[in-house]
């Protein structure tokens, strides 16, 4: 057990709780005024959209966003923070209502792509070494209005021109199987590295393994990680949790399922993730009834759900785990389980 752990979330999980179904209910806080507070809940880095890097990004010179970027570069310095990686905000654009690189039309995938480009020119100036890729609109709502081999060409085709773009940047997939779209191209990790080996680089795509997203593909997502850890491409976490196969709900990590988040903890531990920089990423939101004042804990609580359960499973009995799994004694090793997490 060898696992580094840095913990990183973006300004979006503090939100103000406006729902499809409802107005904010919590007054809005500035990145300015969210940055300090990384520090004090355990964090040691910061995920960012491009535009929550460089607002209006799509109404600026090159030479602005580089400007805005260097800011932004300081401010983290000034409070000990790191950029874990920028991802391309493509599904907020009028321009990318039917998808980004999967488009039917051709200006709004020459759109998606400059987008990216930006993304990683941002990503240059602010240290951060990772893409983070969530195809929020890349798939459809009706089959016939795409062709999913085009779909998926497209989509390596621009990945692949990002790598020849930048010859050091990764590329992190983070897959999901719906919503927004309801049919989507890249639902799982294993179509995410698949997409990898169709790029000039395949070393360098990866993937962001996302709890709830594995959990709303009915996986489970520590297997996910391992699949992702034997191909060493397991470049991110965002480890949350989910209520069955419902709609994301991003819910405070082990919050929902406290084995299926020990097994999360366990996995990465047990095959030393972090030790090439990789963070431990949470995308956790609020409850939407959490009052103003006391509306930061699902951050701090991840945090200390993760360190505990990391503290019970290096405190298991590593050979008595070995004996019962030699002697296929699977109950015992279950009950041993279910023990440590009940604290007996």
């Amino acid at each position: 057990m060898a696992g580094k752990f840095r913990f990183t979330f973006g300004p979006w999980n503090i939100h103000e709780g406006a729902d499809p179904f409802g107005p904010d209910v919590r007054k809005p806080m500035t990145f300015d005024q969210k940055l300090p507070l990384f520090k004090k809940l355990g964090f040691d880095g910061v995920q960012f959209h491009d535009d929550d890097a460089v607002p209006e990004l799509n109404n600026l010179t090159a030479a602005k966003i580089k400007a805005e970027a260097k800011a932004l570069k300081a401010k983290l310095d000034n409070e000990g923070l790191y950029a874990e990686f920028v991802a391309p905000r493509l599904w907020f654009d009028e321009r990318t209502i039917d998808g980004g690189f999967t488009s039917n039309c051709p200006k709004c995938r020459a759109f998606a792509k400059e987008r990216f480009k930006k993304s990683i020119d941002i990503a240059n100036v602010l240290g951060a070494p990772l893409i983070v890729l969530w195809f929020a609109r890349e798939g459809t709502y009706i089959r016939e209005a795409k062709d999913s081999k085009v779909a998926v060409e497209r989509i390596a085709q621009v990945i692949d021109e990002m790598l020849e773009y930048d010859k050091k940047i990764k590329i992190a997939v983070e897959p999901k199987p719906n919503e927004p779209m309801d049919h989507t191209y890249i639902p799982t990790t294993g179509h995410a590295i698949a997409l990898g080996l169709l790029t000039r680089d395949p070393s360098r795509v990866g993937v962001n393994i996302e709890s709830a997203h594995c959990i709303l593909a009915n996986l489970d997502p520590s297997d996910e990680m391992g699949f992702a850890l034997a191909h060493n491409k397991l470049f991110s976490v965002h480890l949350n949790d989910q209520n069955s196969l419902k709609f994301d709900q991003d819910k405070s990590f082990g919050a929902v399922d406290i084995r299926r988040a020990f097994n999360q903890v366990r996995i990465l531990d047990k095959h030393s993730y972090g030790k090439n920089g990789e963070s431990v990423g949470l995308d956790v939101k609020v409850m939407r009834t959490q009052k103003q004042d006391v509306n930061l804990k699902h951050l701090s609580n991840s945090i200390t759900i993760f360190n505990d359960l990391l503290a019970i499973s290096r405190g298991l009995n590593q050979k008595l785990i070995d004996e019962l799994i030699a002697a296929r004694d699977y109950e015992e090793l279950e009950l041993l389980i279910i023990h440590a997490l009940m604290g007996k």
